[in-house]
């Protein structure tokens, strides 16, 4: 499971984002790539948008339930 203390700090502020334990696997880009995006210099991934409907939502859960290593929370409310 993610850990909020350890999430990256690019991500943007709301329920999903991803904490140190990514991998960059690219799974979450993929899945949503509406939402994850990719940081070139440290090599993960982190959540730039927060979605605001439920298809959104629903991509973004379907990346969390799909993470190999569980780097994907959605706990956080900021």
């Amino acid at each position: 499971m993610a850990d909020i203390d350890a999430k990256w700090p690019e991500n943007a502020n709301g329920k999903f984002y991803v904490d140190d334990q990514c991998i960059d696997c690219d799974l979450c880009r993929e899945t949503a790539p509406d939402y994850f995006k990719r940081d070139e210099d440290g090599g993960y991934s982190y959540v730039y948008n927060q979605p605001t409907e439920q298809e959104g939502i629903d991509e973004c859960m379907e990346a969390l339930e799909g993470c190999p290593v569980e780097a994907i929370g959605d706990d956080a409310d900021d």
